[in-house]
């Protein structure tokens, strides 16, 4: 049994439109809190919430019966503070339990319910929630942020377009540290499933991984070299070679014994036959890093970047090189985003093995399909295609996307145009949103897989427009207490305070 939010308030809990915030604090928690309490306590936008959490997790299932689980609000709250917060689970856990206030916007009466959440029931609930749900929900908030601005459904949308790296949780890949990676996994699981089913190979499985990563450092420290040493260049080499010949033969040795092993365990179940395959990927990871260290180093041939893996666990990670300064090379996946004049995030695309010019123009479709209103679009040039310039055409009234290179006439025409040059002159204020989401979140992705890779960036931009709403409530009960006080005096500024509290 799954509800949103129980209607009935607990003895001694403060209604969540009615909690008190400092609006003289620089913190971002109060933000946060601020901007999800106005969804709350406009009663349409939190039906419209509701209604999206409710349809959408876990919708096979029939939430009215069985026992009861955590409610949507405080799942979604929960999700949504960790990312903005940029925390991991261990903090959240905390401030689920022992934060006054956040524990009133999820519906805890602050000094009667002792209710308790264990860690891992907030790790099983937060990831309930799916790119596809915070999609939906994200157009709620920038719909309702834009009322708050007092912006008319009819008012034109001006947004700009640039994609930026989201580091993955992955250390720097070389092939023999990524077979290690491997082998690891291969021992020690293989390990485990032979001692559950009394199969006696592996009892000396920390020794025989220790003795592989003996190996692994060896292969390093011969490539670092000693510069002082006066052995020639080709006994380097040949001693570089025989000591990764020694290392890929002991790693293809134990794939074999590995796999003699898990011939010995009957199927017994389906556990059984998931913690297999799991070996057998982590086999194929090794096959594979043993196959191009060979080819490599022993034959000297050269890999091309495409068969490259640079995680075994976080595959879907790449190799970006921007070209910043001081930044050679980023491990991760680029995002798009889109955002419009009132620094809202309208939409966000996560480029998998994609270019700027390849999902230019599918952004902008699926922009304006959320947002019916946007008419004009920029761009850096990183995005420019012919076809990019005719496609922007056809979807948006103002496309403003600099050519590279020379330009023709009509091209030099079209770019000294008043509204352009103003456009392409603020189209740098997209980097502040940029700055904004890696401080809340998006500097590298925590979570596992490219699905909770795309949850967790979901999560981000949700969080930061209900930031954004939070930032404009906040500053403007700051305004009205700055007046107050120039009115009044103190003593009637003390009042409106505890006014505005209240």
């Amino acid at each position: 049994m799954r509800i949103v939010l129980n209607p009935q308030m607990q003895f001694g809990a403060v209604d969540i439109s009615k909690i008190a915030f400092d609006s003289k604090s620089r913190d971002d928690t109060p933000q946060i809190l601020r901007g999800l309490q106005y969804i709350y306590a406009n009663l349409d936008l939190r039906e419209e919430v509701f209604k999206v959490l409710e349809d959408n997790i876990a919708p096979k299932k029939n939430k009215k019966n069985g026992r009861p689980g955590m409610e949507l609000w405080k799942i979604f709250v929960l999700a949504v503070v960790r990312v903005n917060l940029n925390i991991d689970y261990d903090r959240l856990h905390d401030l689920a339990n022992n934060h006054n206030v956040m524990r009133q916007m999820m519906g805890h009466a602050s000094l009667f319910d002792r209710t308790y959440y264990e860690l891992q029931t907030i790790k099983d609930n937060v990831q309930l929630l799916t790119p596809e749900i915070l999609d939906k929900i994200n157009q709620i908030v920038v719909k309702a942020g834009h009322k708050l601005l007092k912006k008319k459904d009819s008012d034109p949308l001006k947004v700009r377009c640039d994609s930026f790296v989201v580091e993955t949780n992955v250390h720097y890949p070389t092939d023999i540290n990524l077979l290690l990676d491997a082998m690891r996994k291969v021992i020690f699981l293989t390990a485990s499933l032979c001692e559950g089913n009394n199969v006696t190979n592996w009892r000396q499985h920390q020794y025989i991984y220790r003795k592989i990563k003996k190996l692994m450092r060896d292969c390093q420290n011969k490539k670092r070299g000693n510069p002082r040493s006066e052995v020639s260049q080709e006994k380097k080499e040949a001693d570089l070679k025989e000591l990764h010949q020694v290392y890929i033969n002991a790693c293809s040795a134990l794939i074999d014994r590995s796999i003699l092993s898990l011939k010995k365990i009957p199927d017994t179940g389906c556990i059984v036959e998931m913690q297999k395959g799991e070996i057998m990927n982590f086999i194929k990871h090794a096959r594979r890093q043993i196959s191009q260290i060979a080819r490599r180093v022993i034959q000297g041939e050269v890999i091309p970047h495409e068969e490259k893996y640079f995680s075994v666990f976080e595959t879907h990670t790449e190799w970006i090189s921007k070209g910043k300064a001081g930044v050679p090379v980023e491990l991760g996946l680029k995002v798009c985003i889109v955002e419009d004049q009132y620094q809202f995030i309208l939409h966000h695309q996560v480029m998998e093995k994609k270019t700027d010019e390849e999902v230019c123009v599918s952004l902008v479709k699926e922009t304006k399909e959320r947002f019916p209103m946007v008419e004009q679009a920029s761009f850096d040039k990183g995005f420019h295609s012919p076809a990019n310039q005719n496609g922007l055409r056809e979807v948006i009234k103002a496309p403003v996307l600099s050519r590279k290179g020379k330009l023709s006439r009509q091209a030099r025409e079209i770019e000294s145009a008043p509204e352009f040059r103003k456009a392409r002159r603020q189209h740098s204020a997209v980097e502040s949103a940029i700055n904004a989401l890696e401080v809340h979140g998006l500097d590298y992705c925590p979570d596992r897989g490219i699905y909770g890779f795309k949850r967790y960036v979901s999560l981000a931009v949700v969080g930061r427009n209900f930031q954004r709403i939070g930032a404009i409530l906040q500053g403007r009960d700051r305004k009205r207490l700055q007046k107050s006080r120039k009115r009044y005096g103190n003593i009637q500024y003390g009042h409106l305070r505890q006014k505005l509290a209240a």
